[in-house]
């Protein structure tokens, strides 16, 4: 395959391009510089959680070679990097004042962006929680709302004069689920009514950290556009009756609705309380003034989209309920291209949620995260033409555009990622960066996707 640079139709040119990394995944220098460990440390030490028993102990060593990083995103021709802090770096106990050497780190990372003409975007937080905060009750506890709220004043006093991007969370479904649902991220609990109470908490979390952001850059009259990251996808019946048409409102509910209907309307979908209620035993421990909280108006939703989901409401034998006895809420493989993760490849499905979106919730939107792990291998030649990434990349880019065509006030896409890097429980054995990392030298080599797409972006600027 041999995809062509070419313009993309209707995106202007104020439209951002970016690429997007997270602090554990790449920084390394886990113990250096008055770091302590956060609940993603402890997990990946913990044996059996990882593939390998990999640790982002290295990851792709970016704490050293930031400079070089830096001077990669700018050949990329980038407008934006989106990156996230460590908050156990910047804040190491949960609590307390900053760690002057994390605070040097990341003045020095902002500057260096900015002497290259890249905006800064700062996440607070993507899923790195100081340990001893999970030791005093994690998320599920009311306390850690408030200690994040902290951590993101502290956050702003040192970087607010630089930084006008900020996002308060990333993914906050994969913290509360994969955490302490599922068991399949750090810090590895399984416990469903801690995980509705973390929901809560997190959402509660961005609330309060938003208003201390706001009340700051104001006082300070710092120019600030602020939001949260979603990781969201689409939920389609696989046939058209009742039960399948109610697996996937449940799977929007859980996925969707229960974090955009607080953050933007500020209730909670009763169908949702209701279900949680009956099939789950469980609460979302809401006081009064939260919502208020919650729902402070938002400047950008951020949008991390991978695939859209077919669902049915029955078992594959044909039950409607589970060995537990609740509704079935099943996800149907399809014959579809898939990526190294086994996620189905859709990028139409990418047009429909952004368009939903508009209609929905009225919130301008930025695609921050979007890209695909291959079985990437490099040529004789040195280089690794990744020749999927790239149509993966293109279709989705495509993708956007048409959703912009069709009204969606869509303003940015940043590809995820830029390195190769500590892909979680995956370990280093999944790859998604457009520039590999070799991670016994660390040496850095632009994939093809890469350089299709720092000419895209080139070329539709220049349309």
């Amino acid at each position: 395959m041999n995809l062509v640079p070419r313009p993309v139709p209707h995106l202007p040119r104020s439209f951002r391009w970016g690429v997007a990394t997270a602090a554990y995944q790449i920084e390394g220098a886990a113990a250096e510089d008055g770091r302590t460990p956060s609940i993603w440390d402890t997990y990946s030490h913990t044996p059996g959680n990882t593939a390998g028993g990999d640790t982002g102990d290295t990851a792709c060593d970016h704490y050293h070679r930031m400079p070089e990083d830096v001077a990669l995103i700018k050949g990329l021709g980038v407008d934006t990097y989106r990156f996230s802090l460590s908050w156990s770096r910047l804040q190491p106990h949960g609590r307390g004042p900053a760690n002057p050497k994390g605070v040097a780190f990341y003045d020095r990372l902002v500057d260096e962006l900015l002497a290259s003409g890249v905006t800064p975007w700062v996440t607070l937080y993507h899923w790195d929680l100081p340990q001893e905060l999970e030791d005093a009750g994690g998320w599920p506890a009311r306390d850690t709302a408030y200690r994040f709220a902290d951590y993101a004043a502290l956050a702003h006093d040192a970087l607010g004069d630089r930084v006008a991007h900020w996002t308060t969370l990333n993914e906050p479904w994969c913290s509360a689920m994969l955490g302490y649902a599922y068991g399949d991220q750090a810090p590895g609990r399984r416990d469903f009514p801690a995980a509705v109470r973390a929901v809560h908490h997190l959402l509660l979390g961005h609330g309060l950290a938003a208003e201390r952001v706001r009340e700051a850059a104001h006082t300070r009259d710092h120019p600030l556009e602020l939001g949260i990251t979603l990781n969201l996808g689409t939920a389609t019946p696989e046939h058209d009756t009742p039960e399948d048409r109610d697996a996937c409102r449940r799977a929007d509910g859980l996925g969707r609705r229960v974090y955009l209907d607080p953050l933007v309307k500020g209730v909670y979908p009763q169908d949702v309380v209701a279900d949680l209620a009956a099939h789950h035993g469980a609460e979302l421990p809401v006081r009064d003034g939260d919502l208020e909280t919650i729902s402070a108006p938002l400047d950008v939703l951020g949008v991390n989209f991978y695939r859209g989901t077919l669902f049915s409401g029955r078992t594959e034998d044909g039950a409607l309920q589970d060995e537990r006895g609740r509704p079935v809420t099943r996800a149907v493989e399809r014959d579809l291209p898939r990526t190294a993760m086994d996620w189905e490849i859709t990028p139409t499905a990418l047009t429909d949620l952004l368009l939903s979106l508009q209609k929905e919730y009225g919130v301008p939107t930025v695609i921050t995260e979007n890209g695909a792990a291959f079985e990437d291998t490099v040529g004789a030649d040195g280089e690794v033409h990744d020749a999927d990434r790239t149509a993966y990349l293109a279709d989705h880019i495509d993708a956007v555009a048409e959703a912009r065509a069709q009204g969606a006030d869509v303003r940015g896409y940043f590809a995820w990622s830029l390195l190769d890097n500590f892909e979680w429980s995956y370990g280093y054995a999944k790859r998604f960066g457009i520039v590999r990392v070799d991670y016994d030298t660390q040496l850095r080599t632009l994939k093809d996707s890469a350089k299709w797409y720092r000419d895209t972006i080139r070329l539709t600027r220049e349309a």
